[in-house]
Formats: C-alpha cells, sequence, structure tokens
C-alpha cells in the first residue's frame, strides 16, 4: 500500500514538473493587457472641460474657507465687446468635467457651445461634507446644515462684485439667473426669495423641498413678492414620494403672488426621470432655452 502511494506521489510530482512555464510572449501579452488597463483607466481621467472654461480660487470670509470658482465663457468672448448675462451654479465639479465628477458631468460647457449661447456660467464648488450645511437654509433634526444665509451672502456680496469687476456682465436682476439641483435647486429658489433684487431667473431641478419643509412654508406665509422667472422639473421616479408634491405646493404659493398671465413659471415632470445628472443633463438645454 505505501508502495503504491509513493508512485502515485512521484507520478503527480513528474506531472507537476512537466507544466508548461510561462514564455517571454506570454509574459509580454499580460505586461501589454495591464497597460491596456492602464491606459484606459488615465484616458477616463482626463479633463473634459472645455477650452472656454478656466478657474480660479477666492476667499470666503462669510464661510470661513477658500473656494474654487469655474467660469464659461460664450464663444465669441475674446472678439466681442458685449456684455452677456450671468448664471450662478451650484456643485461646480459636475457641471464641466467628468475627472471632477464622480457621478457625471452635466455638459454644461458642451451644450452652450452648441447653442452658440451668449451667457456667462459661474460653478461654484461645494464644500465637500460641508455642502448640506451651504446648500440649506434651515437647520434640519437629523442632517444639520443651514448656513444658506452665510452662502449666498458669499455669492452675493464677495463673488458677484468680483466676476463683475472682472468680466463683462449684464448686472442688473433680469440677467442674472441661479440653477441648482436638489439641495441646489433648494437654495436657488430660497435665493430669488431672499435676493429679489439679484436673481431674476431660477432653474430649480429636482428642488429638495423636504429639507426644512415647515420652516419654509412660515417663511413663504411672511414673505409679500416673488417676482423671479422660474423653472420648477423633477422625475416622477426619482425615490421619493413628496418630491412633487413638494414642488407643486410652492409653484401654487408662486402662483399665488402674481397673475398666470405673464407666463413667469413652468413646471415639468420628466416621465421615468430620476434623481441624478443624467436627468438634469439632459434637460438643462431646455431650462436654459426657456429662462432665456
Amino acid at each position: 500500500m505505501k508502495n503504491q502511494r509513493k508512485k502515485k506521489t512521484k507520478r503527480k510530482e513528474k506531472k507537476l514538473k512537466n507544466l508548461p512555464k510561462p514564455t517571454i510572449n506570454s509574459l509580454r501579452t499580460i505586461l501589454l493587457f495591464l497597460c491596456c488597463l492602464i491606459q484606459n483607466f488615465t484616458y477616463g481621467q482626463e479633463s473634459t472641460a472645455g477650452k472656454n472654461v478656466s478657474t480660479f480660487f477666492i476667499e470666503s470670509p462669510q464661510l470661513k474657507t477658500t473656494k474654487k470658482i469655474w467660469v464659461y465663457l460664450p464663444n465669441d468672448y475674446d472678439i466681442s465687446t458685449q456684455k452677456y448675462p450671468v448664471i450662478y451654479m451650484h456643485d461646480a465639479q459636475n457641471l464641466f468635467d467628468a475627472k471632477t465628477s464622480y457621478v457625471g458631468e452635466w455638459n454644461v460647457d458642451e451644450t452652450l457651445d452648441s447653442l452658440n449661447a451668449k451667457v456667462i456660467v459661474i460653478g461654484i464648488e461645494h464644500g465637500g461634507e460641508k455642502r448640506i450645511d451651504e446648500l440649506t437654509p434651515f437647520k434640519h433634526e437629523k442632517y444639520g446644515g443651514g448656513q444658506a444665509n452665510d452662502y449666498l451672502d458669499f455669492i452675493v456680496n464677495t463673488l458677484k462684485p468680483k466676476i463683475d469687476a472682472t468680466y463683462r456682465t449684464k448686472t442688473n436682476v433680469k440677467n442674472t439667473a441661479m440653477m441648482g439641483s436638489s439641495l441646489g435647486g433648494l437654495v436657488s429658489f430660497y435665493a430669488a426669495v431672499k435676493y429679489p433684487d439679484v436673481f431674476g431667473k431660477i432653474g430649480c431641478f429636482s428642488p429638495a423641498f423636504w429639507f426644512g419643509r415647515k420652516e419654509m412654508n412660515e417663511l413663504l406665509n411672511k414673505t409679500e413678492n416673488f417676482t423671479a422667472k422660474i423653472y420648477f422639473f423633477c422625475g416622477d421616479n426619482e425615490g421619493d414620494a413628496d418630491v412633487i408634491p413638494d414642488m407643486e405646493n410652492v409653484e401654487k404659493w408662486v402662483n399665488s403672488k402674481r397673475c398666470e398671465c405673464k407666463k413667469q413659471n413652468k413646471k415639468v415632470i420628466v416621465k421615468g426621470g430620476q434623481h441624478n445628472e443624467k436627468l438634469w443633463r439632459e434637460s438643462f438645454k431646455k431650462v436654459y432655452l426657456w429662462l432665456f
């Protein structure tokens, strides 16, 4: 029995010795494959921002931090002397560049280039873990937040004067817009309530009106006028059953403040639309065209 086991062991060892060893060609193939993977990964990380997009940093005393700002200029800016309307947008990491957006970009620059749009876009990067604080006007029992007043103070009294002094802008309310999604939609609407003489056009993408619903209702009950032109929209599959009724309640309040015949409001509910960059990217063009 022992002899039989020894013979079987020797046969296994012989088979293992006879297994083909990796050749130089096979090793080269493996290395080439790995290089292709690395190259593809690197390519995926390349910037997709257009030539008309630049960035700069500015101190925000209101937020006690330094903010990175993205600037989109229209195609003819360098060869023109005209002045342009300005759109202020939140979450700038997701607006222009796939490299800085882990969830997909909005293609704002490509869309506006295709339209030959006569507009300047100012994108404000969110503060990472401080994003909820910056984009919410009221403090939530569970999620905190409530520093939107400081954030908007920064935009109105620090950033906007810098932009107007640096670029050829139309500075009046009719030519100053704000757009944002989710919490960015919430703070954009709030900006029109708080600064009616600054922001005259609002793009309200999938607004998170659930955040501080009670406080927002109390604010609206105290607000007599609302003058901004506003585009409300969301999807019907955003994962939040309240997103549509919340938005419609705010729209109803807006309509109560002025004659509907002025057609200053628009509401769109996208069938199958989900709470993501895809929905906002595909809707950006329509919102821009309607507002401007």
